[in-house]
């Protein structure tokens, strides 16, 4: 059987339709884990103006789009998950996140493009076996690492 790759593609909307500000965004949190291809622009959509790029984040290759109109926002349903090492680098990513995003239980959030992310430390599964473990993290926004 042949390698075919699965990649995710995650549309966006900005005032002008154009990714630069999408690959700003992104690329100020995940610095130089965060790779770029060519932007392709593909002009006057139905959806207005539109562009497209391939990104890799954590070498993870990912299809952004944009348009000037907005069609079809994130939600719950999908969600990126970072398992995160340490409480710093859970601090890192959330902070960024909720700057201009919101918080929800259990560790996740939502950027500012609305895309949602689940800010988890990377032994969850380990913390997870300690009595009242499922009682802290219910009770949390940010994962705080040390109430386990």
């Amino acid at each position: 059987m042949s390698h075919t790759p699965v990649i995710p593609a995650l549309w966006f909307h900005t005032e002008t339709g154009t990714l630069w500000e999408v690959l700003t965004y992104y690329r100020n949190i995940f610095w130089s884990d965060f790779e770029t291809k060519d932007v392709v622009p593909l002009g006057q959509t139905p959806s207005e103006n539109a562009e497209l790029c391939d990104v890799f984040i954590f070498g993870q290759r990912y299809s952004f789009m944009s348009t000037q109109q907005a069609h079809h926002p994130f939600n719950d349903a999908l969600s990126l998950i970072i398992l995160c090492k340490d409480q710093a680098e859970i601090d890192h990513y959330w902070n960024y996140f909720i700057a201009e995003g919101e918080e929800y239980n259990c560790g996740w959030c939502k950027d500012t493009f609305g895309l949602r992310w689940q800010i988890i430390p990377e032994n969850l599964d380990k913390l997870m076996k300690n009595p009242g473990a499922f009682d802290v993290m219910m009770s949390q926004k940010k994962i705080i690492i040390a109430e386990y």
